[in-house]
């Protein structure tokens, strides 16, 4: 599960608001849409509180005193304004939907960009759940609160102002009693804030490690279900499910525990400015229509209050995922180009390791003191037992690593000297487990070189032995590949990473175990078009058939990160060692395997 190997960052820093300031940063590209929005807000809340003064001027003015032409005065002003007012309305949702959009798409811009960046360890330690997580839901939530809560809060400040206004116009004495009440509503809001923010992060920290054991449970199903691990894999989602549940359970209490509070708060309020105005009105301080408009107001500004306070709870659920998804965005990668560096413009192949340490863990050192001179053209294979160090170094070559001790030349330099683009582009890797993207073979193969023309990625796959079964296909090079290639057979998804990365023309060539899932037909077919890649460039094999790598100028047997054997394949039979154990221990597996297919074919037959 990942929650085993990895911890997400704990947030436990004091709210202070930069993160509020960051967010609303993100609508610095959008100022003058942003001007337009709170525009419409303002004359939308001012017009609400303008209707009823208004209201209270056609009572006062028109009913009370029996004034049919003022009537239809007031009226008509009423009704232009309410036009008026439709207009602001429409503005501000129509902006506020756009801005939604358009902020999501540049915090997802933002993620996406920076997990380019991102060095090959942070993907080996983070699930993809927590990052899938961060891309989809985090980014929702921040770009709501962006803009459905600055709508909400805006609206409430207007409503609220404006409402204090005409409440001092109608009577300064009933609008002193309402300025306590703010400041009480804002202490209590303090009182919850802690406990809210706090379940909130733990309600987003679950969420992501469930996201997680969904993705490696769902990916890994064949697996779970050859090794019976329903029930055990349904206890361990059931308990992160639980300390989910429990979060969520006492957030939404709290919650829901500060609307009620404020309510209480409110409804005192206006119990006792309705008994101050009633004795107002009885000394003919207040005319009923001053009195029904200043009930209204309070209502008016009571719950835009209620509502920030639902604003402000919401928000600590928005914080919470904004500070997860820019921990994202600001992750820096461990691997980069150094000052000064420089595209040499072409790698010759010379590759030399020299005293190079290297370790994932402190404890754990995958290899120590490595030292190897590759000449350019050169084919070195690496065989040698599982964790031995092999993809390891094939890793620091293409730079998805980096040396903890010693150094790596390319062309005679430090390879750090050279940009990450000057290496990786020339390095063309096969891996074992092969990945292709959804889209046709054609628009795979061309992702080797995407300005490739449709006779050249015909020609790439002709060398690489895909062109045969491709033609095979209903739609030949327009075929569907599926999702990671799930509609190919392994063998025809290795071909076609091969014909991607014959097409690519690299100038350094890996093969990392990429015949070891395949059929013995598909070895040659894949061995051919090594040959064809090969030719001229300087290579490296890591071979789990040892049948694939005879051809290799120099072979090395890695064990616990280092040489332990190196020599052509006749010469390492020869001296009966490492290599000649190995190579005789597979032979006579394969002979077995051969054997008994043999065997269960003649039962067959019969």
């Amino acid at each position: 599960m990942t929650e085993d190997y990895f911890e997400e960052e704990e947030f436990t820093t004091q709210f202070n608001g930069k993160t509020v300031l960051r967010i609303l940063e993100q609508t610095r590209p959008y100022k003058s849409w942003v001007i337009g929005f709170l525009l419409s807000v303002v004359l939308v809340s001012f017009l609400d509180a303008f209707f009823t003064y208004l209201s209270k001027q056609i009572v006062d003015q028109a009913i009370v005193p029996g004034d049919m032409a003022r009537l239809v005065q007031l009226v008509t002003i009423y009704g232009s304004l309410i036009l008026v007012q439709a207009g602001a309305v429409f503005g501000f949702i129509f902006l506020t939907g756009v801005l939604g959009e358009r902020i999501r798409y540049d915090l997802r811009k933002k993620l996406f960009s920076n997990l380019q960046d991102l060095s090959l360890s942070y993907y080996s330690r983070t699930p993809l759940g927590w990052i899938m997580s961060r891309v989809t839901s985090d980014t929702e939530k921040v770009s709501d609160l962006v803009t459905w809560g600055m709508l909400d809060t805006s609206w409430a400040v207007a409503n609220i102002a404006s409402s204090l206004v005409f409440m001092l116009l109608i009577n300064w004495r009933l609008t002193l009693i309402i300025v306590p009440i703010i400041p009480l509503l804002i202490w209590v809001a303090i009182q919850f804030r802690k406990r809210i923010l706090a379940e909130f992060r733990n309600v987003r920290r679950f969420n992501s490690k469930i996201t997680g054991s969904y993705n490696e449970n769902i990916t890994g199903v064949r697996v779970v279900k050859a090794l019976c691990r329903e029930e055990e894999n349904l206890g361990e989602f059931k308990n992160l499910s639980s300390q989910m549940y429990s979060s969520s359970y006492r957030a939404a209490w709290l919650s829901a525990l500060f609307l009620p509070s404020v309510q209480i708060i409110s409804a005192l309020a206006v119990g006792a400015i309705v008994w101050y105005g009633g004795v107002q009105a009885v000394y003919g301080a207040m005319t009923i229509g001053g009195i029904q408009a200043f009930i209204s107001y309070i209502t008016f500004m009571m719950w835009p209050v209620q509502d920030l306070a639902r604003v402000y709870a919401e928000m600590q659920n928005s914080i919470a995922s904004a500070e997860r998804m820019f921990s994202l965005i600001d992750a820096v990668p461990e691997v980069q180009d150094r000052p000064g560096a420089q595209d040499p413009g072409t790698l010759t192949g010379e590759i030399e390791f020299d005293h190079v340490d290297f370790f994932y863990e402190d404890s754990k050192p995958v290899l120590t003191d490595f030292s190897l001179k590759v000449r350019p053209g050169e084919t070195i294979a690496l065989v040698g037992p599982t964790g031995g160090g092999k993809s390891t170094i094939v890793n620091l070559l293409c730079r998805f690593y980096e040396p903890k001790r010693g150094v790596i030349r390319i062309n005679g330099q430090d390879y750090t000297r050279l940009t990450l683009h000057a290496i990786q582009s020339r390095i063309g890797v096969v891996l074992q487990t092969p990945h292709l993207f959804s889209g046709s073979i054609r628009e795979n193969i061309r992702y080797g070189r995407l300005d490739a023309s449709d006779e050249e990625v015909e020609r790439a796959a002709t060398l690489a032995g895909a062109h045969d079964f491709i033609i095979t296909l209903e739609k030949g090079y327009g075929s569907e590949v599926g999702e990671s290639g799930n509609l190919l057979s392994t063998g025809q998804k290795q071909l076609i990473s091969l014909a991607r990365a014959i097409l690519a023309q690299p100038e350094i060539f890996i093969m990392d175990e990429a015949t070891s899932s395949v059929d013995t037909l598909t070895e040659a077919l894949i061995q051919k078009g090594m040959v064809n890649l090969m030719q001229g460039r300087t290579s490296f094999i890591i071979a789990h058939r040892l049948s694939t790598i005879r051809r290799a100028n120099r072979i090395l047997v890695i064990e616990g990160g280092k040489i332990v054997e190196m020599g052509s394949h006749t010469r390492l039979l020869h001296q009966r060692g490492h290599y000649y154990r190995l190579y005789t221990r597979q032979f006579r597996q394969e002979l077995s395997e051969e054997y008994e297919l043999i065997k269960l074919s003649g039962l067959a037959s019969d």
